[in-house]
């Protein structure tokens, strides 16, 4: 008589176990990398045992990849090839975090710096704002707009709202409202700005222009 446990289906395979694990294609470019170096300086395997201390067979093992990689092969391997051990294993570089920044002239007067790198959903800016006159062009695009006053004061003109805001002061909106900001008093006013699509929000209250 067949049982419930002869008749049940197979459990379905762990599909985690068949996903490689982090990094696995450096890990596989180690034993390349060593075939490679042992041929490059013409040592045989006994020298390389006699340099390391690392048995001749651990050693053939490591470079056919039937041996995984560890730390305490990988460092006396990289001092007897005296090359650096992230040489050796090929691990990926570290991008710099370092933002170049490259000040170029807005159209209608000013400078701007672009603080952040990257086609983001979020870009980041500084801006130095001059007197572009007491007349507002206001605009209106798609978008959100966060800034904060560094220095000076600025005028935000927003839809039926005319407001001034000076340092330490912030003010967001979506950019489908029309819209102009420029300086309040006729000086230069600096400026950090956050556009995108879908900004984070930060509600600070401005004080209504006098």
């Amino acid at each position: 008589m067949d049982t419930a446990q002869d008749t049940a289906p197979d459990p379905a395979p762990d599909r985690a176990q068949d996903t490689p694990p982090p990094h696995q294609a450096v890990l596989d470019e180690v034993a390349p990398r060593l075939r490679r170096l042992r041929a490059q300086r013409g040592l045989t395997l006994a020298a390389l045992s006699e340099v390391t201390g690392i048995s001749k067979s651990t050693l053939s093992r490591l470079e056919s990849g039937q041996r995984r990689p560890s730390l305490e092969l990988l460092l006396p391997l990289a001092s007897a090839y005296r090359v650096p051990l992230d040489d050796l294993v090929g691990a990926p570089e570290v991008g710099d975090p370092r933002v170049r920044m490259a000040p170029r002239s807005l159209p209608d007067g000013g400078t701007s710096v672009a603080l952040t790198r990257g086609p983001g959903p979020l870009q980041a800016y500084k801006m130095i704002i001059p007197d572009r006159g007491s007349e507002p062009d206001l605009r209106t695009h798609e978008g959100y707009e966060w800034l904060y006053v560094l220095d000076g004061r600025l005028r935000l003109v927003l839809a039926e709202h005319d407001l001034v805001l000076g340092p330490g002061e912030a003010a967001e909106w979506d950019t489908r409202l029309p819209h102009w900001f420029g300086s309040a008093d006729g000086r230069p006013v600096e400026i950090l700005s956050l556009f995108g699509r879908q900004g984070e929000r930060m509600h600070v209250r401005a004080k209504p222009r006098a």
